[in-house]
């Protein structure tokens, strides 16, 4: 894809970084649309090539340019057949090529899981702000985790089907952690 011409860049460039999957890149497009709003703002949307094909041809607003990197990782429709190569790959071999962006860019947006943007952008001295895609609940989950661990007595792998009065042991933990 054609680099992006500066003199037409305003104040505010930013680079949107999802994790290659529909659940990360379907809810970072919503965040980018909500943001073009703002005219000042262009967005750049970055993806694998094999994904720049699944979207490229779905309506966006004009503040919003797709961008590719190589296909480094393996294709979208064979990936769950191998999961672990799929994550190497992710976590690995895509910092590479979104490094190589060469646009001068205001913020970064990235997906939780892709740290190495996180370093990418502290390294270039660009913001850089985390797009979490799952439910609040899930989050709370995981952030939780040691104390819901502790509180419940519980260890990870452990059957739950006995625990019929989980939630209400859960919101008992929410009143101990507020």
């Amino acid at each position: 894809m054609d680099p992006i011409d500066v003199a037409t860049i305003p104040s505010c460039h930013v680079v949107a970084m999802p994790s290659p999957g529909r659940g990360h890149i379907n809810p970072m497009m919503n965040v980018c649309k909500l943001l073009s709003s703002n005219q000042d703002v262009i967005i750049t949307f970055v993806v694998t090539e094999e994904w720049l094909g699944f979207i490229g041809s779905a309506p966006k607003p004009s503040n919003i340019r797709l961008r590719s990197i190589p296909n480094v990782i393996p294709s979208e429709l064979v990936r769950g057949a191998d999961m672990v190569s799929f994550f190497e790959a992710v976590y690995t071999k895509m910092a590479n090529p979104f490094d190589q962006l060469d646009q001068p860019i205001s913020w970064i947006i990235t997906s939780t899981y892709l740290t190495w943007a996180v370093e990418i952008g502290n390294r270039r001295n660009i913001p850089v702000a985390s797009l979490w895609t799952m439910s609040a609940a899930v989050f709370s989950i995981l952030y939780h985790n040691d104390l819901i661990m502790s509180n419940l007595h519980l260890t990870a792998g452990d059957d739950l089907s006995g625990y019929s009065d989980f939630a209400e042991r859960l919101n008992s933990l929410e009143e101990q952690v507020a």
